[in-house]
C-alpha cells in the first residue's frame, strides 16, 4: 500500500510543536509530542560521490553543484528530451537500505524540472513527471534484469512537479541559479507493508529535464517513554496511515496496575502515543513525581495509607513516622486512636477534667443538681461524656476520697451515673446534714486506652433539710362502681411541714406508663371515673418545702362489680343526659374554631411587583444576613442573565449550626430597575416554607454586594442530574421524584401562585435526592415563552394559570421518565402545537396516562395539582401498577 503527501520535514518539525501543545491541553488524547523522523537515508548533506546504479548509462549522471547557498552537494541530473520515446526510461536505484524494522516508510524528493514549453525545441515526448519505485529484499540488490523487466518493482507513485525553470545560463549550467533554486519542487510520499529484511527505491525518468538535489528516506516511531507511571519501548508507526499499534506497558518501582490489567498505550502513524487504556498507581508510602515516571517514597513525617494516584500527606496532628515510604503515621507518647479512628485520623487524649462544678435544689421533685461545664482541653475530639461518683465523708472538713465512703445504693441519679451526654446529675433520696463528696470524671473514646484513670473535678455540699420518706401505707375507706375512696398517714420522716400529697393511678390491665396523677392537700381523697368491676394500682408521695419524696410502693384496689349498679345508674340518669347534649355542644364549637383557624391559616402569595417599592417586599418576607456569618467560596454558577454570579458558601445563623449554601452576587455597577428584579426572587421565596420548594436563607441588601441566600442543592438542576445518572434508578425511585416536586407545586397552587417555567432544569436537587422547585424570580418572566413546557392558551394567549402550570408538569414528568431527554427533540415550534408525546422507553401505561391527562387541550379537563398529588399516591402504594408492559 502506497501513499504521497506534500509534507516536508520543517513541516513535520512545525507539527512536532503543535502537538507538544496539544499534549498539554489534552493528556487522554494526545500523549507524547511528535518526534523526529530515523533517518534510514539522506543524501541532502553529502559531497562525495554516491555511486548509485543507473540505467542505461546514457540516463542519469551525477555531477557535483553549488546549491542557492554556495554550498557543494552532489545531484543526479537526466535532459534527454529529444531522444527516441521509446527510449525514454532511465532509472537511478539507491542502495539497498534496510528498513530496520519499520512496517512503513517516507521518502523526500527534492528536485527541478525544466518548463518543456521553455525548451528551444520542444519535443513532444517532454515530460514534467518523474516516477517511484521500491523493490523488497533480505540482503541483495536488484539485476540490471530486473530493472529491464520491472519483475518486482511496486510502483510508489506518479509525482508532478508542481513548480518548473525556465532558463539555463549556458555558461555555467552547474551553478547557483536564482530563477532555478526558486522553483523546487520538495515532495513526500509512504510505502508499506514492509516485510522483508531491506528495500532499494528507484526513480525512473521517462522524457524530463530533472535534476534530483536529494533524497531522504525516514520512517517515524514512537521513542521510549514513562507516562502514568508505566514505561514503554521505542516503537515503529503501523503500516497504515490510520494504524493505531498497541503496546503494553510495564508499571514503574513501587506501583501496580489500576484493575489488574497492564497498562496499554497506541502509537499511531505520526509517532505519537495516545489513546491510554489502563493506568498504574503508587503503592502504599509512596507517590507519583511531577511527571508521572516514578513513584517516590513518602518522606519523613508524611505518609499514604493506601495504593492510588494520591500524594503523600502530612501526618495528622501528634503522629509521626519512624522511616520513609510509610503507609501509617504512629501516635506519639501520651496520645491514642479509638478503635473506630481511621489511621488518617489525628491522635488524640483523654480530656482534662469538667471545670466550674456547683449545685442546686430541684424545687419540683426535691433533689440535688449538680451541673458543670465542659473540659477546657477536649483531648483533641468531639465527644465527651461523663461518669459521677457519690461518696459520704465524715464531716466538711474532711473530705479526703480516702476518709469518704460510698454512698450505696440509696442514692440514685437522673438520668444515670455513667455515659452522661449533658454536664447535669441530679441526685435524689439524700439526707439531711450530711457531707456528700461528689467527683465528676470526663471520659471519651480513648480514655480507656490510657494506662492512667480519668481526671476528675469535685464538689462537696451539705443540705440542711430532705424531701420527706414514702408514705407507708395505703386504705381504702370506700368503694363505688366509678370510684374509691382512699386515706393514707404521714411519711415516717416529713422533714418539715407536708404541703401536698401526689397520687397516681392506673388500670392492672394496661400499661403503667398510662398513669393520671391528681393532687390533695388532705390525706384523703376519692378517685372518680372509674371503670366498674375494675383493678386499679396506686401510688403516693409527699412534698415539703424542699420537693417531693419518693413513691410508695403500689397496691391494688377494686371497683365496684356492674351488678351492684343498676340502682345507682337510673338515679343518674338525667345528669348523664345533660352531659351527652354538653359535650355534643362543646365539639360543635370546637369544630368552628378549628374550620376558622384553618381558613385562616393559610397565607396567599403577594407578588413583589405590585409595591411601589420592590425593597418592600424584600424587607416583608425576607430575613437580612450579617455578612460576616457568611463566607462565600467557589463560583459555581453564571447565574441568572446578566445579573452576577453564584457561588457556593457557609452560612452559620445565631445559635444554628454551620449550613451549606448557595450565593448569588449583584454584580457591580448594576442599575436599580436589575437590583429590584434580582431580588424580586428573595421577596417570592420568602413567603414559602415547603420541603419541596427552594428555602431562602435571607438577603443582604445593607451592605455592598447585594446578595441572595438559599439553600445549597448538592445535585443541581434535575435535567443535568438525571442524564448524568441516566438507567441508575427505580421507577419507584423516579415516582417518588415526581411527586415531591408535585407536592411542592400543590402547596404553591394554594398560595395561588403561577411558576409559568415550571421544567427539569428549574427543579434543584439536593444530596437526598430531595427535589425543590426553584427559579422564582421576576426575570423569568422576562425571558421567551418556552413553548416545550408551555400550555396552548399559555402560548398563543398569555393566559397563565395553575392548569397552564399542570400541563408544564407534564411534560416535566416525561423528561424524568426519559432521564433527561429534551423534549419534542427537534421538532419545531410549529410541529410541537397538537402533538402529544409518546410514552418514553420503559415508562409504565399508568404513568404516561396521567401525563396525557395533563396535557387536555381544554385547561378545564386538566386534574389539578392536589389530583396529580393524589395519582401518584396510588402509583406509589401499588407498585405493581408501576410495572412496563413487555415489549412486543
Amino acid at each position: 500500500m502506497t501513499s504521497g503527501t506534500g509534507l516536508s520535514l520543517h513541516l513535520l518539525q512545525q507539527r512536532a510543536a503543535a502537538a507538544v501543545r496539544l499534549c498539554s491541553d489534552q493528556p487522554h488524547v494526545l500523549i507524547s509530542s511528535f518526534l523526529p523522523p530515523v533517518i534510514i537515508l539522506d543524501t541532502t548533506e553529502s559531497t562525495a560521490e554516491l555511486g548509485w546504479t543507473t540505467y542505461p548509462d546514457t540516463g542519469w549522471d551525477e555531477v557535483s553543484v553549488l546549491d542557492d547557498q554556495g554550498k557543494l552537494i552532489r545531484t543526479f541530473e537526466v535532459c534527454n528530451v529529444n531522444q527516441n520515446p521509446r527510449l525514454q526510461d532511465n532509472w537511478l536505484a539507491t542502495p539497498f537500505l534496510y528498513r530496520q524494522s519499520a512496517p512503513r516508510v517516507f521518502v523526500t524528493l527534492r528536485f527541478s524540472v525544466r518548463d518543456c514549453g521553455s525548451l528551444r525545441s520542444p519535443s513532444p515526448t517532454c515530460r514534467e513527471t518523474l516516477t517511484l519505485y521500491y523493490k523488497q529484499a533480505d540482503s541483495q540488490r536488484p539485476s540490471s534484469r530486473d530493472r529491464e523487466t520491472k519483475e518486482g518493482w511496486v510502483k510508489i507513485d506518479t509525482i508532478a512537479a508542481d513548480k518548473s525553470f525556465s532558463k539555463v545560463e549556458p555558461s555555467s549550467p552547474h551553478q547557483y541559479q536564482p530563477n532555478r533554486y526558486s522553483r523546487i519542487n520538495v515532495k513526500t510520499l509512504s510505502f508499506s507493508p514492509l516485510t522483508k529484511n531491506g528495500f532499494v527505491l528507484a526513480v525512473v525518468d521517462s522524457g524530463a529535464c530533472v535534476s534530483l538535489m536529494g533524497v531522504t528516506v525516514f520512517y517515524r516511531r514512537c521513542s521510549a517513554t514513562s507516562l502514568y507511571l508505566a514505561s514503554y519501548p521505542a516503537t515503529p508507526s503501523g503500516a497504515e496511515a490510520t494504524a493505531l499499534v498497541s503496546v503494553t506497558g510495564t508499571c514503574v518501582r513501587n506501583s501496580r496496575a489500576q484493575g489488574g490489567a497492564p497498562p496499554r498505550m497506541h502509537c499511531n502513524a505520526e509517532g505519537e502515543w495516545m489513546v491510554p487504556v489502563g493506568e498504574c498507581v503508587c503503592d502504599q508510602g509512596h507517590e507519583p513525581n511531577q511527571n508521572g515516571s516514578a513513584c517516590l517514597a513518602c518522606p519523613g513525617g508524611y505518609f499514604k495509607p493506601v495504593w492510588g494516584s494520591g500524594l503523600c500527606t502530612m501526618c495528622p496532628s501528634n503522629s509521626r513516622t519512624s522511616q520513609k515510604a510509610s503507609s501509617v503515621c504512629e501516635c506519639r507518647s501520651g496520645f491514642h486512636r479509638a478503635a473506630g479512628d481511621s489511621n488518617t485520623s489525628a491522635c488524640t487524649t483523654p480530656p482534662s477534667p469538667p471545670v466550674s462544678l456547683s449545685w442546686e435544689y430541684e424545687s419540683d421533685d426535691g433533689g440535688v443538681s449538680i451541673m458543670w461545664r465542659p473540659p477546657l482541653d477536649m483531648g483533641g475530639r468531639s465527644e465527651v461524656w461523663y461518669g459521677v461518683v457519690c461518696r459520704i465523708c465524715p464531716s466538711p472538713v474532711f473530705t479526703n476520697p480516702a476518709s469518704c465512703s460510698w454512698c450505696g445504693e440509696g442514692v440514685t441519679f437522673s438520668p444515670s451515673q455513667n455515659n452522661l451526654k449533658q454536664p447535669k446529675v441530679t441526685l435524689h433520696h439524700l439526707l439531711a446534714r450530711v457531707t456528700y463528696l461528689i467527683q465528676v470524671q470526663a471520659m471519651n473514646e480513648v480514655s480507656a486506652l490510657s494506662p492512667f484513670s480519668p481526671r476528675f473535678s469535685s464538689i462537696n455540699f451539705t443540705i440542711s433539710q430532705s424531701v420527706p420518706s414514702s408514705v407507708p401505707m395505703m386504705h381504702q375507706l370506700s368503694r363505688a362502681p366509678d370510684s374509691i375512696t382512699l386515706s393514707w398517714p404521714q411519711p415516717d420522716r416529713p422533714n418539715g411541714d407536708i404541703l401536698e400529697y401526689q397520687l397516681r393511678y392506673y388500670d392492672k390491665g394496661s400499661d403503667e406508663g398510662s398513669s393520671v396523677s391528681v393532687f390533695s392537700e388532705t390525706n384523703t381523697i376519692t378517685i372518680n371515673t372509674l371503670v366498674p368491676g375494675s383493678i386499679y394500682g396506686f401510688q403516693i408521695r409527699a412534698r415539703n418545702e424542699r420537693g417531693f419524696g419518693p413513691y410508695s410502693s403500689t397496691v391494688y384496689f377494686t371497683t365496684l362489680p356492674l351488678e351492684e349498679q343498676s340502682q345507682q345508674m337510673q338515679t343518674r340518669l338525667p345528669l348523664l343526659v345533660g352531659s351527652v347534649m354538653g359535650g355534643a355542644a362543646f365539639l360543635l364549637v370546637v369544630a368552628a374554631i378549628v374550620v376558622v383557624v384553618v381558613f385562616r391559616g393559610v397565607k396567599y402569595y403577594v407578588d413583589p411587583s405590585t409595591y411601589e417599592d420592590p425593597g418592600e417586599a424584600v424587607r416583608e418576607f425576607a430575613r437580612e444576613v450579617d455578612p460576616a456569618h457568611l463566607k462565600v467560596e467557589d463560583v459555581i454558577g453564571p447565574g441568572d442573565s446578566h445579573f452576577g454570579e453564584v457561588s457556593r458558601g457557609r452560612y452559620r445563623p445565631l445559635g444554628r449550626r454551620e449550613v451549606l449554601v448557595a450565593v448569588k452576587t449583584l454584580r457591580w455597577g448594576a442599575s436599580d430597575r436589575e437590583r429590584g428584579v434580582f431580588l424580586s426572587e428573595a421577596g417570592v421565596l420568602g413567603q414559602f416554607d415547603h420541603p419541596n420548594v427552594l428555602k431562602l436563607e435571607g438577603v443582604v441588601t445593607q451592605t455592598a454586594p447585594v446578595r441572595i441566600i438559599t439553600e445549597f442543592m448538592e445535585n443541581g438542576p434535575l435535567d443535568a442530574f438525571l442524564r448524568d445518572n441516566e438507567g441508575q434508578f427505580s421507577v419507584l425511585q423516579t415516582v417518588g421524584m415526581l411527586r415531591g416536586i408535585c407536592g411542592g407545586m400543590w402547596y404553591l397552587s394554594e398560595r395561588n401562585f403561577v411558576h409559568r417555567d415550571l421544567a427539569a432544569r428549574n427543579i434543584l436537587v439536593n444530596s437526598n435526592l430531595v427535589c425543590k422547585v426553584s427559579d422564582f424570580g421576576l426575570s423569568r418572566l422576562m425571558r421567551g415563552v418556552p413553548v416545550r413546557w408551555t400550555a396552548p392558551e399559555a402560548f398563543q394567549h398569555r393566559k397563565f394559570s395553575s392548569a397552564s402550570d399542570v400541563w408544564s408538569f407534564g411534560v416535566l414528568m416525561w423528561e424524568v421518565m426519559s432521564y433527561g431527554e429534551r423534549p419534542y427533540w427537534d421538532m419545531s415550534n410549529q410541529e410541537v402545537n397538537q402533538y402529544r408525546l409518546p410514552a418514553p422507553h420503559s415508562c409504565p401505561p399508568a404513568l404516561h396516562s396521567l401525563m396525557l391527562q395533563c396535557w387536555q387541550a381544554d385547561r378545564g379537563d386538566r386534574p389539578g395539582f392536589d389530583g396529580v398529588l393524589s395519582s401518584l399516591d396510588r402509583l406509589i402504594r401499588h407498585p405493581a401498577s408501576l410495572k412496563t408492559e413487555p415489549s412486543r
